[in-house]
């Protein structure tokens, strides 16, 4: 197992390019099992996760090719229709193919999820959507089970909160159902807006793409489609954030700034310097007369489904705000247990007090954070231990690496190609 070690304390300077969005990878994936034929997906990130999804579609008989960044997938053949454990238990999202699999097969066998232990976050939303077209579930030996009783039939279905991937999970069983199915409070996330041009691509019928309420008229037929992965905005905004936290200039391209409003304005209210141009988004942290980086504002962020700033970059913002002039407040409003990186950002020097669901950071302006050995405890959690160690004077040590390689496709060679001093070592 590796571990990444920084010597801190350089300013980046140059040009990052994202790759594609792993959070939409997943659910396109998923969605090659609705209708059998050969798929062309591009802009496909080469990811922990990415790379599980496809064993699992392998396991059910599907048969894929990569060519870069671009992965070919035939599910003309299944031979079945259960997500094993070993797999799903890496990765939550493999949840996501009960929904191609109910609408396809019309039966389903998929491990309860695991992943990062970041929350609950149970399936019961997408149980609940299922149960409304007209399918019946048991949750046996740590699996759910489900099937559909007669015949996929639209409903309506009303989330408490808007679930991204029970938004998923539905909709791909949902284009297949009878009848017509809406989906209320329905998450309006990018890479939700990204699976429904897949699906329209492959003959579904979807209105209200990018709005809280999604209608779907169900149709009897899909066939393969052609189609791009987003650019991951999670990674863009990482390295946004890298950039004030560690100083000097950096360019993100293959971006779109418009998934990014949020951060982009908590950014410049930091005292950050933002231009936006195309699919380029560039982020300057202004320094004195002896060029050292000058002190950040301390910002208050409270996290929200989108298009608020997003749970997925709290724990790298958090990082920032630890140089800071100031007290911030961050509030997490998503997932209960997403404050586990402030054990290892305080072995760094961080001031930082929890208050139930907020963290309080007091910045430690023209200090420096001091290098210490930290651990990784989820994806996120570690790109901010991967900021704070660009920060820091000395060198970061962080072990558990395979949980940054779950979400970000070779960030320390692109972090190297911009200044940074870090390396992936054995542990």
């Amino acid at each position: 197992m590796d571990k990444l070690r920084i010597n801190g304390g350089r300013p980046l300077y140059g040009s990052i390019p994202v790759s594609g969005a792993k959070n939409a990878a997943l659910p396109l994936l998923a969605a090659t099992l609705l209708a059998p034929g050969t798929y062309i997906l591009h802009n496909v990130p080469n990811l922990r996760d990415t790379r599980t999804m496809l064993k699992l579609l392998q396991i059910m008989g599907a048969v894929w090719e990569r060519d870069g960044s671009t992965v070919k997938v035939n599910t003309t053949t299944l031979t079945g229709a259960e997500a094993p454990y070993d797999l799903v238990k890496t990765m939550r999202a493999s949840v996501l193919v009960l929904g191609p699999l109910l609408g396809r097969t019309g039966t389903a066998r998929v491990s309860l999820p695991g992943g990062c232990a970041i929350g609950a976050r149970p399936i019961d939303y997408h149980l609940l959507g299922f149960q409304a077209l007209g399918v019946v579930s048991a949750m046996t030996g740590g699996y759910v089970e489900a099937r559909v009783q007669s015949e996929l039939t639209g409903g309506m279905i009303c989330f408490d909160i808007p679930s991204v991937t029970a938004t998923e999970n539905v909709l791909m069983a949902a284009v297949k159902a009878k009848g017509t199915t809406v989906i209320q409070n329905a998450a309006k996330e990018p890479e939700v807006g990204n699976l429904i041009d897949m699906l329209e691509a492959m003959g579904a019928r979807i209105e209200g793409k990018d709005s809280d309420c999604l209608t779907v008229h169900g149709v009897q037929e899909l066939h393969p489609a052609e189609i791009s992965i987003i650019p991951d905005r999670i990674e863009a905004g990482s390295y946004l954030i890298a950039a004030g936290a560690a100083g000097g200039s950096l360019e993100v391209t293959n971006c779109e700034p418009a998934h990014l409003a949020a951060l982009i304005e908590k950014l410049r209210a930091a005292g950050m310097e933002m231009t936006v141009q195309g699919n380029r988004c560039t982020a300057f942290c202004p320094v004195d007369s002896q060029g050292i980086p000058c002190p950040l504002r301390a910002v208050n962020i409270t996290t929200m489904p989108y298009p608020g700033f997003p749970t997925d970059l709290q724990a790298q913002f958090m990082a920032l705000m630890t140089r800071s002039s100031g007290v911030s407040i961050i509030h997490e409003t998503i997932f209960e247990n997403r404050f586990m990186h402030v054990a290892e950002l305080r072995r760094l020097g961080a001031e930082i007090a929890i208050d139930g669901g907020s963290a309080v950071v007091t910045g430690i302006s023209r200090e420096r954070l001091i290098g210490a050995p930290v651990m990784a405890t989820d994806l996120r959690a570690s790109a901010s231990l991967v900021i704070a160690g660009l920060a820091a004077s000395g060198t970061t040590e962080i072990s558990r690496i395979y949980h940054l390689e779950r979400g970000y496709e070779n960030m320390a060679e692109k972090l190297r190609h911009v200044g940074a001093a870090i390396e992936q070592v054995p542990d």
